[in-house]
């Protein structure tokens, strides 16, 4: 028998709800949402919009007092372990103590090494009775990249590919623009502005004079983004060092990040230099997590699409499908190695289909991949 009753599925799925607010603000940080619950009324709600802005608990009991209720002997329903440490803003966790909140259920526990069961610790040593793992999978999935950069020190992956019905993403000239309708246009951009970071190629970005930023003016009339706007970090691969800084990507406003395999012959952006070695692409990964990097959604052309594919450095396939077909001729979605064996090729189980006008949108997920998402 659950130690949750329908109640409490109420209350966290609310605060998840709320959480998912912060998904185009809140990286570096985490998305999480909060509730506060007293005589079983909902009496204050909240959620962390952005980093070193106050965090959802705060936001949630600034609520309710707002509202003129007494904080002591509520209960917290927050979709992650509160924290326990001096950062951009005071501990969480002394907050809720301090304010005589009486139980905390929580998600998840927060594997940042700073928390890390901290905040569960001290909200316990004060006499506040903490419970965990309500809705956790659910916890898991809305903080995917988070929660990987703090397992296994790298972003989440998500490659993104447009393909025709036959697995094409160009005529054999190049020309691909374009192959999916305005409505799958339209859900990409809605991915970007989710996204902590774009990544690509400095050849993509010359061949398609890509901005690699999100389109305001592309974006569902449903979808408000707060203010100030955060564009995504853009991420260039350049070990050719292409890059002139003449392109139009940098006469736009953000942080682009350039990443060479020496040092750069040229200033563009903020320059991380990664010398060449075997894994080289495990290591840049390496190095954007050390930037803070949670969510990395990769836009780029079939060769470095087929590199990261069998390094096994992604975490998520999307495919847009369009309702058409190219040819024989036309280029293909990756460039790999040939298999000589069936049971060498990467398996993938489908999670997310769904219809984007007359297109289709796959998500995939490796198979057999080790994933660092685990319950509480």
């Amino acid at each position: 028998m659950s130690d949750f009753s329908a109640q409490d599925y109420a209350y966290m799925a609310r605060a998840l709800q709320l959480a998912a607010k912060g998904r185009f603000s809140s990286a570096p940080n985490p998305n999480v949402g909060c509730v506060l619950v007293k005589a079983g009324q909902i009496i204050g709600e909240g959620y962390h919009l952005r980093a070193g802005e106050p965090h959802a608990e705060i936001n949630a009991m600034q609520d309710a007092l707002a509202k003129g209720h007494s904080l002591s002997g509520a209960s917290c329903y927050v979709s992650l372990e509160p924290c326990c440490h001096y950062g951009r803003t005071p501990p969480c966790a002394k907050a809720l103590i301090e304010a005589e909140i009486a139980t905390v259920v929580m998600a998840m526990r927060d594997p940042n090494p700073q928390v890390a069961g901290g905040g569960m610790t001290m909200l316990q040593a004060a006499g506040v009775s903490v419970k965990s793992g309500l809705l956790a999978v659910q916890a898991e999935r809305l903080n995917a990249g988070f929660l990987m950069r703090m397992r296994v020190n790298r972003p989440r992956v998500r490659l993104k590919i447009a393909v025709s019905l036959d697995g094409r993403t160009a005529l054999a000239n190049g020309q691909s623009q374009w192959i999916t309708s305005p409505l799958s246009r339209q859900d990409v951009q809605k991915e970007r502005a989710q996204s902590h970071a774009i990544l690509s190629t400095a050849e993509t970005v010359i061949a398609d004079d890509a901005s690699l930023n999100v389109r305001l003016t592309q974006l569902s009339a449903s979808i408000k983004l707060p203010e100030p706007i955060r564009q995504p970090v853009r991420v260039i691969i350049d070990r050719r060092q292409q890059l002139t800084g003449q392109e139009r990507l940098f006469s736009l406003p953000g942080l682009i990040i350039h990443v060479v395999d020496k040092p750069a012959l040229r200033t563009l952006g903020q320059s991380l230099v990664i010398p060449a070695c075997e894994n080289w692409l495990a290591q840049v990964l390496s190095v954007l997590a050390a930037e803070q990097i949670n969510d990395l959604w990769v836009e780029a052309g079939a060769t470095f699409s087929g590199a990261l594919l069998e390094a096994g450095l992604v975490d998520e396939l999307v495919i847009y499908q369009a309702s058409l077909s190219l040819g024989c001729h036309a280029r293909e979605m990756a460039v790999t190695h040939e298999l000589s064996e069936l049971s060498q090729a990467t398996r993938w189980r489908l999670i997310e289909q769904r219809r984007i006008g007359d297109d289709l949108k796959y998500i995939y997920q490796p198979k057999e991949a080790n994933s660092c998402l685990q319950e509480s």
